[in-house]
């Protein structure tokens, strides 16, 4: 099509191989509509049965597949058969949080002696320290498990060692050519593992981890000997499914797995905290990846963010169901305040960009912005600028700094090399989000790497905004979203279909509200709802308030349920004026 988006972006019907099409559709008895969007994903013939269905079991590798894994395990049944007091040291985010909930209700189940920490953002910083240690040490703590961090922590573990405390380190960030000198380093993303299971989040590891030790612990008898139940893995399923959706990993392979089966543990609602937040957040229908994406999780990042820390696993491991309310109640808080305070930072950052002449990666520092935010400031200034953004807080000599990616830039691996060279206090991540710290002198010296490594990079073309097919207006009904519904979860790895429609027109503008535009669209007797996420004050979002032509406009097609009321709506991505 070569009429100008509103985004400047040149629509392409994605492409697809019609022989693979019709062999699933015999083979597989689906639809032709059904076939085509497997075809488009690529998804092989011998793969589609574990696509649609897709079971734990057929992806869960032996844990002994990760390096390190069974010395992980022996020492952990030393201390919890000695009785020794240990230490789960997670992260403040939903992965960190769901990796220290599981592991705790682990050893509760054991009956262990163990107590749990984690750090303040803006007081302890991201992972372990020499000082936050050196509070757990007085503990008379003999084993620290970290969870979702652990992996560059040099310092804080060689101080744990000198004072005869054994750490395991089970995560998912990128390491470096070294590793720390923990007692065990498990880690999927550890130079010298191969790449199979890089997309795991830490709750995955976790996971996989806990299979290893449970069977373990069978085997030299422990439950029998204690007169224990065996720990029932499936149980912690839905933990496993916050953790990796809320931290965007692919969801591919044995992590689709995860969400599929985590989405089925959750509807039975056992996890009191989960269950309460989903209640008072008045989700009245079943979770997906959404709701568990865009509205429990950044309740449950609140708390890391500007709250308290803790809040978050407290809330997944409480079985008291006043603390769940009370919990679900303050982090429901947290999170207005958050969105007010990220607001207004996303204003001054967008001003600073606009100021500035668009370069290739947004960079921008200011004093005191707050720390708690920046994550979120890139993230929306990414998808803003369809850009790489970095964003730092600076206080005094030291910045501390987020990064968002867009597809084909390793920001994870391009902070690891500049931490590498020393440019960097700390940092790590994964390929799309990363964190960091750096000394303020260091600032242009670490931009113009970062440009360089950028510029390596493989990308796609930004101009390219890629449709799975147009459809007719007679198209859209209930059975087209039980067929897109076919292909859940989505998420990172696995896009929802985009569709696009043509001639439409604005006849009703419903809500402005929240900085989403929300109307209801026309084509000749056919009328169709639809919003725009974000887009308040910006080019999409004006052309649907004042635009008075037909346009085409492309999104996601879904079952929207409120209220007791179900209507089918269009998530608009894009709209193309027609000359």
């Amino acid at each position: 099509m070569k009429n100008p988006s509103v985004q400047g972006k040149e629509w392409l019907i994605k492409d697809y191989d019609k022989n693979l099409l019709e062999l699933i559709s015999s083979k597989y008895e689906v639809d032709f509509f059904t076939a085509k969007l497997l075809s488009i994903k690529g998804i092989l013939v011998n793969e589609i049965e574990s696509f649609l269905e897709p079971k734990i079991k057929n992806f869960l590798p032996n844990p002994t597949h990760f390096k390190d894994c069974d010395l992980g395990i022996k020492i952990i049944y030393k201390h919890i058969s000695n009785n020794s007091k240990i230490c789960i040291f997670g992260d403040y985010d939903v992965d960190g949080a769901t990796s220290a909930g599981m592991m705790s209700l682990y050893l509760k189940k054991l009956k262990v002696n163990y107590s749990v920490y984690i750090p303040d953002r803006q007081k302890d910083g991201y992972g372990p320290s020499i000082e936050t240690f050196k509070k757990i040490i007085r503990e008379d703590i003999k084993l620290i498990i970290t969870l979702d961090c652990g992996t560059t922590s040099f310092d804080a573990i060689k101080f744990a060692k000198d004072n005869n405390i054994d750490v395991v380190v089970i995560d998912h960030h990128k390491s470096q050519e070294n590793l720390p000198i923990a007692d065990a380093v498990i880690n999927p993303n550890r130079l010298d593992e191969n790449d199979e299971f890089y997309y795991l989040c830490a709750a995955g590891v976790l996971f996989i981890f806990l299979a290893g030790l449970n069977t373990f612990l069978r085997y030299k008898k422990y439950f029998e000997t204690k007169n224990i139940n065996e720990p029932n893995l499936f149980d912690f399923l839905d933990l496993v499914m916050l953790g990796t959706i809320c931290d965007v990993v692919p969801l591919i392979n044995l992590n689709r797995a995860f969400v599929h089966q985590g989405l089925k543990i959750a509807s039975k609602r056992n996890n009191l905290g989960l269950k309460t937040l989903t209640d008072y957040s008045k989700i009245n229908k079943k979770l997906s990846t959404y709701e568990v994406g865009y509205v429990l999780g950044p309740k449950i990042n609140a708390g890391g963010r500007i709250g308290k820390s803790n809040l978050g696993y407290k809330l997944l491991t409480t079985d008291d169901a006043e603390t769940a309310y009370l919990i679900s109640s303050e982090l429901n808080s947290l999170n207005l305040k958050r969105k007010e305070l990220e607001g207004n930072i996303i204003n001054e950052a967008i001003d600073l960009v606009d100021k500035q002449k668009l370069q290739d990666i947004i960079f921008l520092v200011k004093k005191d912005w707050h720390e708690g935010l920046i994550g979120i400031v890139a993230s929306r200034l990414k998808e803003h600028y369809n850009r790489p953004a970095f964003i730092l807080s600076q206080n005094g000599l030291i910045c501390k700094g987020s990064a968002r990616s867009i597809l084909g830039f390793d920001i994870g691996l391009a902070i690891t090399k500049c931490k590498q060279m020393d440019l960097l206090i700390k940092g790590g991540g994964h390929p799309m989000a990363g964190g960091f710290s750096i000394e303020t002198d260091k600032l242009d010296i670490f931009k113009d790497e970062i440009l360089k490594i950028y510029k390596k990079s493989k990308r796609d073309n930004n101009n390219h905004f890629y449709i799975d097919s147009y459809l007719e207006t007679s198209a859209i009904n209930i059975d087209l979203i039980n067929k897109i519904n076919l292909l859940e979860p989505y998420g990172s790895g696995n896009k929802e279909p985009v569709f696009a429609f043509e001639n439409f027109k604005i006849s009703k503008i419903i809500d402005t509200n929240n900085n989403h535009v929300k109307v209801v669209m026309q084509k000749g007797s056919f009328y169709l709802n639809a919003i725009c996420f974000n887009s308040k004050n910006k080019d999409i979002g004006n052309y649907l308030l004042n635009y008075k032509k037909n346009f085409n406009v492309a999104g996601k097609i879904k079952l929207n349920e409120w209220n007791g009321k179900t209507n089918i709506e269009l998530i608009i991505d894009d709209i193309q004026l027609i000359n």
